[in-house]
Formats: structure tokens, sequence, C-alpha cells
């Protein structure tokens, strides 16, 4: 694969950059700053980057892995507090079922967040949780078993849970809620349907942690240069330098893998496209958790006070990490996936 932008993907790129420096939070502060909020909610929106995986004609869509993935870690390395892989990944589902997309919907995961919810029976047993939910989001996508293959069903969505990313809501769906069919799908979603939105949604959250790798990374730098300790930059310490330079090595590392799995998500067979999500995913989730350590303690005691960005960053790569699987999960899978091996070897 070529990894180079087209014209039209780094157009999009310095786009989508520009926007979230213009209109993403500057501060903790801005974060309750809804005016600026809705403008970044309006600039996605009228952008078109919600479309992005909507019917292109013939079940195809719009844009490609790629291309989302371009959006998702710029709104990453900007900690930019806004709906966009939720709402994304709904479409996504819509367009393999055949139903018209809709701008009120995310899709619902179990607590471990590893994966589209299942129903059976009509009505949620476990809680759900909604992710990357807006003001004007109204139900949640799961999936109902029929045969070898899922139909697509709702639930209504209400309350929004507190969450540790303070950039991204969630929508926490209590046990006991009913589900509703759709009433106008025009397809079932098949195990391989399945699986190549697995991979879309593994190559989007690598992605956002490879913007939050980025974005800490830049905030780290320039604070390393300004702040001073014995009438010197810190960033003039063999131990920062080395701290850094680590850091920025493992966001290029995880920069390559998932650039690799989102073009894998339209070029290559779901369970193929899947599994370079998943290596993806296991890199970019322990890659980035190290990067926003080594950002606060670069910044020292300040790193943690709401005078700093440095623990938003932090706090969206744990959700990020955690949803689709965090490394462990996605190496368990590979293991067995790859070897046929569900305990370990031996």
């Amino acid at each position: 694969m070529d990894t180079r932008d087209t014209p039209e993907q780094a157009e999009l790129r310095r786009a989508a950059r520009q926007l979230v420096r213009e209109l993403g939070p500057a501060t903790v502060a801005e974060l309750d700053d809804a005016t600026r909020a809705k403008r970044l909610a309006a600039a996605v929106t009228g952008a078109g980057w919600l479309e992005l995986r909507d019917d292109a004609g013939d079940g195809v869509a719009l844009a490609g892995g790629v291309e989302a993935a371009i959006v998702a870690e710029a709104l990453g390395s900007a900690v930019a507090d806004v709906a966009f892989s939720g709402p994304l990944l709904a479409r996504d589902l819509e367009r393999r079922s055949g139903i018209a997309p809709s701008d009120r919907a995310v899709v619902a995961f179990g607590s471990a967040l590893d994966d589209v919810a299942t129903v059976r029976d009509g009505v949620t047993v476990t809680p759900l949780f909604g992710l990357d939910v807006d003001r004007e989001t109204e139900h949640a996508y799961v999936v109902v078993p029929e045969g070898d293959a899922f139909r697509l069903a709702f639930a209504r969505v209400d309350a929004r849970a507190v969450a540790t990313d303070l950039t991204r809501a969630l929508a926490e769906i209590p046990a006991g809620t009913p589900v509703h069919a759709v009433a106008d799908q025009a397809r079932l979603l098949t195990p391989a349907d399945l699986a190549a939105w697995s991979a879309l949604g593994l190559a989007l959250t690598s992605a956002d942690l490879v913007g939050i790798m980025r974005g800490v990374l830049d905030l780290t730098v320039a604070y390393a240069g300004a702040r001073k300790q014995y009438g010197v930059p810190v960033g003039s310490f063999q131990a920062v330098q080395h701290l850094l330079a680590e850091a920025r090595c493992l966001m290029e590392g995880s920069l390559s893998a998932t650039a690799y799995a989102s073009w894998s998500v339209d070029a290559r067979a779901p369970e193929d496209a899947r599994q370079a999500g998943r290596v993806a995913k296991a890199y970019s989730a322990r890659a980035a958790r190290t990067s926003c350590e080594t950002a606060i303690q670069v910044h020292g005691g300040i790193g943690n006070t709401w005078d700093c960005l440095a623990h938003l960053y932090l706090r969206r790569a744990l959700l990020s990490s955690q949803w689709f699987g965090d490394d462990d999960v996605q190496l368990r899978a590979l293991q067995d996936e790859r070897l046929g091996v569900r305990d370990g070897l031996s």
C-alpha cells in the first residue's frame, strides 16, 4: 500500500486540523463553553464528516476508512468535544442494513465496550452503553440474532452517564429496556458485515489514539521548552529528552499500524481487515497510555490539575483504548485467530 495522502486526503487532513485548532477547547474551562461546542458540532456536521460512511450507491461507502481515520486523528489531537465516531459507526451499520441514515443514533455496547450489544427476547438483560453521543441522540442500535445473520434493532436513549473522558458523552441504557426492530431494514447483517464494521471501529479508535499522542506531545514539548528549572528549560535535560523521544517513537509506530488498518477496512477481506485493526489497536492502546503518562510526568504537578490539558488527553486515551477492546483483548483475539490457541502457549 502507498501511505502517501492523495490530494483530496491531504486537503481533508489540512481542513480537519485547522477546524479543530480554531474550535477545539484550548483550556479545560472551555469545555463548559456551550457556544463554542455548538459551533464545533455544526462545523463537523456541515463539513459532511458524519456522512463519510453513507451509501454512495450499491451499498458502497462514500469514503473509505482512510478518510474517516484522518478526521478521527484530527479530533483526537485537539481533544475535540464533538460526537464523531459514535454517529459514524451507527451510519455505517445503517448502510450495511440498507436503511436510511439517521443523525440521532449511536451503537450500544456491553459493559466491556468491545463489541456491538447482542439482545435476545426483545429486552436488555444487562446495562448497555451508547458511546460518543450528543444532545440530539435518540436511540442506540443493537443486533438481534436471526439464524446465521443479525437483524438491527434499537433501544431508546434517555439519560447521559458521567464518563472518565470529559470530551465524549456516554448514554446508559438500563437493564430491562425494550428494544424495537428497525422497520425498513432491507437486508440482514452477516458475520462478515459485523467483522468489517468492527474493523472500521478498530481503525477509528486507533486513529483517535494516534491523534491523542500527537496532541499531547505537541503540548508537552512546548511546555518543556518554556518551563525553566535552575535557570534553563526543562527540555534541555537529557532525561526529559529521552522520555519525549520515546513517546514520539511510540506515536510513529502507532501511526504506521493504524494507516494500514484504516486502508484495510475497504481494501481487504473483513476478517483480514479486522486482524489489521487488532494489531493497530494493541500497539496504539499501549503506546497512548505510555505517552499520556509521560506527558503528565514531564508537566510535573500541574499535569493533573484543571489548569492543564494533559489529563484530558489521558482521560480520552483511556476510553479509546477500551472502546472495541484494549490491548489485552486484541492480543488474546489474535492469539486465537492466528494460532488457534485460546489459553496461551505452553
